[in-house]
């Protein structure tokens, strides 16, 4: 379960109704950009999500990652840096 006030719960929320049931995982990775561009030392500015959804089916990997960044334009519009995105189908490996 996230917590809808920390980013990952706002992105788990955005990408759940973005793409209506999908499996959603979202995992935080600021820790792991430390001193890196774009990181934060409160963090919340580097994620990674996978989604899972049967629109997906047919549909190129470029669209797919647009796909997604067009239901995160809120986060990078505040403050999220970098998303590491895995989209795909049901039984796609």
């Amino acid at each position: 379960m996230t917590v809808p006030d920390t980013r990952a719960g706002r992105l788990g929320d955005a990408l759940s109704q973005a793409f209506p049931g999908a499996a959603v995982t979202v995992r935080d990775d600021s820790h792991l950009h430390a001193g890196h561009s774009g990181a934060r030392p409160g963090g919340e500015t580097h994620y990674a999500v996978r989604v899972v959804w049967e629109g997906f089916g047919g549909m190129s990997r470029v669209n797919r990652q647009r796909a997604v960044n067009a239901a995160a334009a809120p986060e990078f519009n505040s403050g999220l840096h970098a998303l590491a995105i895995e989209a795909k189908a049901p039984g796609e490996g």
